[in-house]
This record gives structure tokens, C-alpha cells and sequence, in this order.
């Protein structure tokens, strides 16, 4: 089989599907894509096990018919030396000799059999369940949500993004049970109420290629796998299984405490005092009080201490609590807000930290930080 691809067009459409190859692969073949021709469609197919890629591209010019496993390392460097230049590849389905001839020269590399490559997995279509979203709503979810995701080997559960589906909403939430995110679109919704957890790793791949998507994304998933169809991409994951714990139950309602500050301040106040905390506990201690905070830390150890004043809006009673500055500061940058609000009604329990104003009004954005004891 033979066909002719521009070398920056593969180049694109294999940096994207490269991302899914893992470093620490359990079966060879899968350090390799896998290259299927049918007529003028080329489709490239790059695997972990449980995350697959899969991308097609037209081409004008092509020979035959097959299948065949190219290293993908080699093809990748291969490609990024060359300009702009049309790259014919020729195959031998015999030895799996790949020759490519460019302008000036000619280079040879040996595949594999693409027999070798894992099957596929396939969502069962009568339990599956299917969902038109907008890409620019997914890739938001993602975003919010993804850093707050946990790395719990014992519970495996905490280490994706946990999508609701229903009939109000989409709701994508993550926690590793020192934070938590739940971001909400009533902007999507579903005819019906279904839940997965996506896993981290599909969920950063998604994040990448959502971007440079114009049209809607088609999402369908069983009790098993989910599958992403975008215009010249599909990803195909397996999902985690298990129930995600009841994160409702941790968000406080009562709240009688709520300050309104500039988040860029505010951020780049706990940012300088942090330096000047414990490095074993980051303890970071917020005073609230008469429109004022303080925010403080000290690490007694090397006798070092920093503290901040700033103005906000507080209604509430004079308040002093503790948060580790490295999840306060994750938090303070993931809110795409001029000001910030933060609830609270104890020391002892979380606060929230939500957008003043969201840039949509069909926009929830919850944001949960448990606090920390601050020794007297």
C-alpha cells in the first residue's frame, strides 16, 4: 500500500494522538500507531489500554489497502525535521517495510504487523446512553475541575472528574478531600440523569484537543467506556468504576461569614506570605475582621514571620482560620473572577470560595477548601 500526506499535516494530527502513548507500556506494540488505509481515509490509532486515540485524515493520493504498526518515537522525530513538504510512504505488507521518500531522500524503518495491535473497545449500544455537549462547555469542566482531582491508589474513585448528567444540568465535579470543585452549566442539559467519572488522564488528553474543536462533541458511554467524537478525532477511555462518595453532604449551607476581595490581591498576597510558612505544613492563617484581613504565617523553627493587611467586605463575626497556602493559591487561580467571595461558618469547618460575579449567568462555580489547625 502507498500514499502521499503532508509532512505537517501527519506531524499535527500524530503530536495530537502521541499524547496517549505511555512511557511504561505492558505490551510493545502499543509503542507504535497503528496505521489503517481504506480508500482515500488514513486512520491512525494510538493506545494505552485504557485511553485510545483515534484520528482520520482524506488524503488525495493513495495505493491499495491495509493495515501496519509504525514506531511512533522514530516517526515523530522523523517528521519534525522535515518543512513543509509532500512524504510519500510506501509499504511493504510482506516484511512491513515503510519507506518514505521525501524531496531529497529516502528513509526506511520497519513495522509490525498490525494484526498484533489490541481490538478496539466498543461502547454495548443497547446499555449506552448518548449526549450532544458543546466543546467549549466540556473543555470548561475540564478546566475547573481537573487540578482538584486526587492521585489515591486506595481509592480510585477520587482520581477522575465525576460528570452528572441531568434533565438541569452538567455538572462536573473533583475533590481529593482537602479541596473541591463542582462547576455546573444549566446551559446543558440531558433529557435524563446519568453519572461517570472520567479518568484524569483521558480528561488532560480532552483538554488538549477541545480547543481547536468548532463543532459539537458527541458523547456516548456505558457502565464501561465513554466515547468522545470530535471532527477529526475520537477518544474511546475507560471509565473508573465505582460510586463517587456523596459530595453534597461536605458542602456547608450555613455560612454566616462571607468576605468580598480582590482576587489578583488576594492571590498575590498568599503567595508572598506563604514563603514565610512551615514548609512541612504550608499553614497559612487568615484574620477577618471590620472590612479587614489579615493574612499571616510564621515557621517558628527558623523564626521567620510575614504578615499582609488588606481591605475587603465582611459581614460577619471576627474570624481566624487556617488553610495550606499551595490548595489556597490552586484555588485562588482557577477563579476567573475580578473579586472572589468566601464563605465560612467556623474555623473548624470548610470554606467556600466562589466568583463574586460569574462571566455567565448560566454558570455555577463551588469551590471547597477544608481548613487547617492553627496551633496558639
Amino acid at each position: 500500500m502507498k500514499f502521499v500526506v503532508s509532512s505537517t499535516d501527519l506531524l499535527s494530527h500524530l503530536s495530537a494522538i502521541s499524547k496517549v502513548i505511555s512511557s511504561k507500556n505492558t505490551m510493545p506494540i502499543l509503542d507504535n500507531f497503528l496505521f489503517q488505509l481504506t480508500d482515500t481515509d488514513l486512520t491512525i490509532t494510538a493506545s494505552d489500554l485504557e485511553s485510545t486515540l483515534i484520528t482520520r485524515m482524506n488524503l488525495d493520493n493513495t495505493g491499495g489497502e491495509g493495515t501496519i504498526a509504525v514506531p511512533a518515537r522514530l516517526l515523530i522525530d522523523t517528521l519534525k525535521e522535515f518543512p513543509e513538504q509532500p512524504l510519500t510512504f510506501q509499504i511493504n505488507a510482506e516484511n512491513f517495510g515503510i519507506e518514505i521518500f521525501s524531496e531529497n531522500g529516502k528513509y526506511s524503518i520497519v513495522g509490525q504487523s498490525g494484526e498484533d495491535f489490541p481490538e478496539i473497545p466498543q461502547v454495548d449500544e443497547d446499555e449506552s446512553t448518548s449526549i450532544i455537549v458543546s466543546p467549549k462547555i466540556l473543555l470548561k469542566g475540564i478546566e475547573k475541575t481537573l487540578f482538584a482531582t486526587a492521585d489515591d491508589e486506595l481509592r480510585p474513585v477520587m482520581n477522575g472528574i465525576f460528570i452528572e448528567l441531568s434533565p438541569e444540568n452538567i455538572g462536573f465535579v473533583a475533590s481529593d478531600a482537602h479541596k473541591l470543585v463542582r462547576y455546573r452549566r444549566a446551559d446543558a442539559k440531558a433529557e435524563f440523569d446519568s453519572s461517570f467519572i472520567l479518568p484524569k488522564k483521558p480528561a488532560s488528553l480532552l483538554r488538549n484537543l477541545l480547543p481547536k474543536e468548532e463543532h459539537q462533541v458527541n458523547l456516548k458511554f456505558d457502565n464501561k467506556n465513554a466515547v468522545y467524537t470530535l471532527s477529526n478525532y475520537t477518544l474511546i477511555c475507560r471509565l473508573v468504576e465505582g460510586n463517587y462518595p456523596s459530595y453534597n453532604s461536605v458542602i456547608p449551607t450555613q455560612n454566616p461569614n462571607k468576605m468580598i476581595i480582590d482576587r489578583l490581591a488576594f492571590y498575590n498576597s498568599v503567595k508572598r506570605v506563604s514563603v514565610f510558612s512551615n514548609q512541612a505544613s504550608n499553614l497559612i492563617k487568615l484574620t477577618i475582621a471590620d472590612n479587614q484581613l489579615v493574612v499571616s504565617a510564621q515557621d517558628i523553627d527558623f523564626s521567620i514571620s510575614a504578615v499582609e493587611r488588606l481591605n475587603c467586605e465582611y459581614d460577619g463575626e471576627e474570624i481566624e482560620i487556617g488553610f495550606k497556602s499551595t490548595f489556597l493559591l490552586e484555588i485562588l487561580a482557577n477563579i476567573s473572577a475580578s473579586e472572589v467571595r468566601m464563605e465560612m461558618s467556623d474555623p473548624s469547618r470548610a470554606g467556600l470560595l466562589l466568583p463574586a460575579e460569574t462571566e455567565e449567568s448560566s454558570e455555577d462555580v463551588l469551590m471547597l477548601l477544608m481548613p487547617m489547625m492553627i496551633n496558639a
